[in-house]
């Protein structure tokens, strides 16, 4: 996902379409190479070195094209472990990842133009023949259109551009007579029918024979798509029609960006993760620059590049703006809502965002790319390769490596921009990694576990089109190249573009004048390139300065001079630093000290408080080491005390008529208050508390007087809830969320912590209940008036005298028809239970229901387990929860109105609806959890 025709001049004032080679002409005249990260300063690597590692890509190329061809063509992809061809349909399907696959042998397209790069002209018009031969485009097959723009007609295109070059220079091709192109233009029109909806966004799939909509097509039904898989077009389709003069594929491709750009939120100028393609409502609200948004923003900057229309700059430039106040905390970019663009919506990050960096390269933005890349680079240093997802304390969240390459892509642009030997290093160390734990014998094997190093039976076809590509290109020399790779703009899947498209049919680049744009106060964003004077300061250790406060940021790996500055300011009688179990959030001395470590408070929507560090925002170098510092023990803290304080599960079982214990719902601890594991479980009915918050003395005290009491989540401290219930006489008490829509089958439970004081005036069992499970309670007492549960650590069983001597003595048809509802609604709650899907790509559920042999009396007597698949710590200071998986799995909250609201208000639903009702929910999680590539 990147650029090779953006100039930057020192002191220059070119237009931005110009030749990258002035970059790093020019930057190595404004900028004297840094240093490396654990020494006093690195050589430049010698000529001998640099080819050395060129050709061991070679070889690793060789490698996987090689047994791809050997073992797997035709086939669209190669399965390195056992050695033979992915062919759709033949292998256990893989969902939404299987859709790049349409029997057209896919990696042979996708790397047509990498031969050429690695100077393998023989191959490639070797290859050309083979792909004319044998790729046949009428399958009947459903694909992505978004993936086959990307990698097949992107491909096509690739190789046509470099074919007439190779053509030009009168040694190979000249045979080739745009065979390629016309190939791209039968496969443009195609995907044309895709675009047939209201709003002019593509359907996300197509049937490469039939279409759309028609009932051999398969497809036709869908909703909803990626804001990524609707806005990736443009380079590809104008390129088309650059080429063939035919217009409709640039007028497509232009609609559709213009609408997405129309239907941005206003007051942020964000976009969402995916959108209706029929009504252009936002369907997931978050919005972020990894999966489902990233080539979006690229491709706007890009288009400007090869179409030089003004108004895709001005788009872009918007957009960046926004990306930079809400998105960016620098090292880290974090998802936010878009229509809280404060908030952020997750705290994690997933592998796609690493094309950033080499973005904000073309932009001119270097001090970012550096910041970002550098974090990038530690979080690899631990893990061997960047998890497919990691948390912003750098642990796996999901631990897949499908060997993406957008991290070796920004490796590649920053050195052509700083031209800093330090980035070869960070190459060479990509080389070995590849070597040492993805080769294989019939090629490269993606990591199914970075922490493991266990394999899956994949090598994407985007392996060849990219990360070999710009590895070569990173260590080679000029002439090294057969052509001038500044001639040509890189596409989304690293596809050559020539430049020279700018300038032939432009009957349709012509600025925009109707839309509405933002004015920026930003020196920036103007239409020609930035002074590198200004981007690379006179300072020879410039970007090292920037890198500096990151390199540790991950492990302590090297030692660091500035303890020793520290010691010295000690001595002097300077104030010592803040250490973090001294630290108190209500403190103004302390909070002051974190300001000036750079160290800022971000408020979670679930109530906690995180801490991030800004390095660039402390006041001196000193104060962000100790910020450094202070959030690495702030990090160990929170995991020693989470090791020493978590606590299981609990259970809350409605035991009353005409549930009879049927219905067990999961329930959160707290680290205070009666402790059911080792008391006898507390049973009572419940009522609620007025006011239903709980946080001042309770005026309906007689309600709740020997009961359990019901209370709703927020305002004040957990603790402090349970006092006031406890004065009031309430024998135990049920904290229900707030958060409507929220539920244990999507998030993760946490457990309520006290307030920092001593809690041991609270001898009350406390549970905490999501707003799903409460509504079930909330629901009962609405039905039924009088409702009795059991507060335990696990759920007991239920009493089959009392309910069949209930059930005998019912004459009431429709209170029996009643209990039919909650039966079904308690085996409702099983069914979701069990069917909790496993596959992070598809979902992060945190927490299952084992199957119990006791199923078919209505309930699962045993307790529900929650596993934790990685452990992330977060710094958490409110005091009021602390998630079980360590703190920082992500509340399934992204959308405030994404999952239906239960109301206890309204009469009880039928089962049909109750079922579909908590199956919506749970495929709203897997969409908001699923690789959108």
């Amino acid at each position: 996902m990147s650029e090779a025709g953006g100039g930057r001049g020192c002191g220059c004032r070119v237009p931005l379409r110009a030749s990258w080679s002035l970059v790093a002409a020019t930057a190595a005249l404004c900028l004297v190479l840094a240093t490396s990260v654990c020494t006093a300063g690195a050589a430049p690597m010698s000529r001998e070195e640099k080819q050395k590692l060129g050709n061991q890509v070679l070889e690793m190329f060789d490698h996987a094209y090689g047994n791809y061809m050997e073992h797997a063509y035709p086939a669209d992809e190669l399965m390195p472990l056992t050695c033979r061809g992915r062919v759709r349909g033949q292998e256990p399907s893989r969902g939404d990842v299987d859709d790049a696959l349409g029997k057209f042998s896919l990696t042979l397209i996708d790397s047509l133009d990498t031969l050429v790069v690695l100077n393998k002209t023989k191959e490639f018009e070797d290859a050309v023949r083979k792909v004319l031969r044998d790729v046949n485009l009428d399958n009947d097959v459903v694909v992505s259109v978004f993936e086959t723009n990307i990698r097949v007609l992107g491909g096509l295109l690739g190789g046509h551009s470099l074919a007439i070059m190779l053509k030009e220079k009168g040694e190979y091709m000249q045979w080739y007579n745009d065979e390629l192109l016309q190939m791209a233009k039968q496969l443009g029109y195609k995907l044309l029918p895709a675009f047939n909806t209201t709003s002019g966004l593509p359907y996300p799939r197509i049937n490469l024979k039939f279409g759309i909509r028609k009932p051999e097509a398969r497809t036709g039904t869908e909703t909803d798509t990626c804001t990524a898989c609707a806005g990736t077009l443009i380079l590809e389709f104008a390129a088309l029609s650059r080429f063939t003069g035919a217009t409709i594929f640039e007028e497509y491709a232009r609609k559709a960006l213009d609408f997405l750009w129309e239907k941005r939120q206003r007051s942020s100028n964000l976009v969402g993760v995916t959108i209706n393609i029929h009504t252009g409502d936002w369907v997931r609200k978050d919005s972020g620059v990894g999966a489902g948004i990233d080539s979006y923003y690229e491709y706007l900057l890009k288009a400007y590049v090869l179409l030089g229309d003004d108004s895709f700059l001005e788009r872009f430039n918007t957009h960046y703006d926004a990306i930079m106040r809400y998105i960016s905390q620098p090292p880290l970019l974090l998802d936010v809502h878009i229509h809280k663009p404060m908030l952020n919506a997750r705290t994690w990050m997933d592998a796609l965002l690493a094309f950033f960096p080499g973005l904000q390269v073309l932009k001119g933005d270097i001090r970012p790319a550096i910041e970002t890349h550098e974090m990038l680079y530690q979080v690899i240093k631990k893990h061997n390769f960047l998890p497919e997802a990691f948390t912003t304390d750098f642990r796996v969240h999901w631990a897949q490596h499908p060997l993406r390459p957008e991290f070796a892509e920004s490796t590649y642009f920053l050195y052509k921009a700083t031209g800093d030997p330090y980035y070869l290093e960070v190459g060479k160390t990509l080389i070995e990694n590849l070597n040492k734990y993805a080769r294989v014998p019939c090629g490269f094997a993606a990591m199914k576990d970075v922490r493991t190093g266990s394999h899956e039976d994949r090598m994407d076809s985007f392996f060849l089109a990219e990360m070999f590509k710009y590895l070569y290109l990173l260590f080679a020399d000029k002439e090294d190249v057969i052509f001038d790779i500044e001639d040509y703009i890189f596409t989304t899947e690293a596809h050559l573009l020539p430049l020279w498209l700018s300038t032939t049919n432009r009957r349709l680049s012509k600025k925009n004048t109707t839309s509405e744009y933002t004015e920026l106060d930003d020196s920036n964003f103007d239409w020609t390139c930035p002074n590198t004077q200004i981007l690379f300061p006179n300072d020879p250790l410039y970007a090292q300065s920037i890198r500096e406060p990151l390199k540790n940021v991950v492990d302590k790996s090297c030692p660091r001079g500035i303890i020793r500055v520290r010691e010295e300011s000690l001595r002097s009688g300077a104030q010592p630093p803040l250490r973090a179990r001294d630290f108190m959030a209500t403190n103004p001395e302390h909070l002051e000290i974190l300001k000036k470590m750079g160290v800022s408070l971000i408020h979670l929507k679930d109530g906690r408080v995180q801490l991030v560090q800004h390095a660039i925002q402390a006041a001196s170098s000193i104060d962000a080491e100790d910020g450094l510092r202070f959030m690495q023990e702030m990090i160990e803290l929170s995991s020693q005390q989470q090791k020493e304080q978590q606590l299981p599960p609990r259970a809350v079982q409605i035991i009353s008529h005409p549930f009879f214990g049927r219905v067990v719902l999961t329930a959160g601890p707290a680290q205070f208050g009666l402790d059911l594991s080792k008391h006898k479980e507390t049973r009572g009915f419940v009522a609620s508390s007025k006011p239903y918050n709980g946080c001042s003395e309770l005026t309906n005290p007689e309600a709740v007087m020997g009961k359990i009491a019901l209370i709703q989540r927020g305002q004040c401290m957990f603790a402090e809830k349970a006092r006031n219930i406890q004065n009031a006489g309430a024998i135990g008490g049920i904290v229900i969320d707030d958060n409507e829509g929220s539920s244990s089958d999507t998030a993760p439970l946490f457990q309520m912590a006290g307030d920092g004081k001593d809690t041991d005036d609270i001898k009350i069992p406390m549970l905490f209940l999501f707003s799903k499970e409460g509504s079930i309670i909330l629901e009962a007492i609405r039905e039924h008036q009088e409702v009795e549960v059991l507060l335990s650590d696990k759920a007991r069983d239920r009493d089959p005298e009392m309910e069949n001597e209930d059930q005998s003595s019912s004459e009431n048809d429709s209170q029996n028809q009643s209990v039919e509802q909650m039966l079904s609604l308690s085996q409702a709650v099983d069914l979701v239970d069990q069917e909790t899907p496993e596959n992070p790509l598809d979902s992060h559920s945190e927490s299952s229901a084992p199957a119990d042999t006791e199923e078919a009396a209505g309930f699962s007597p045993s307790e529900q387990i929650l596993s934790s698949t990685e452990s992330h710590e977060t710094t958490s200071l409110d005091g009021e929860c602390t998630d079980l998986d360590n703190q920082l799995q992500e509340q399934s909250e992204t959308e405030e109105d994404s999952t239906p609201n239960v109301s206890w208000g309204t009469k009880a639903q039928p089962i049909d609806s109750i079922l579909a009702d908590w199956n919506e929910d749970i495929e709203a999680f897997e969409m908001m959890e699923k690789d959108e590539l």
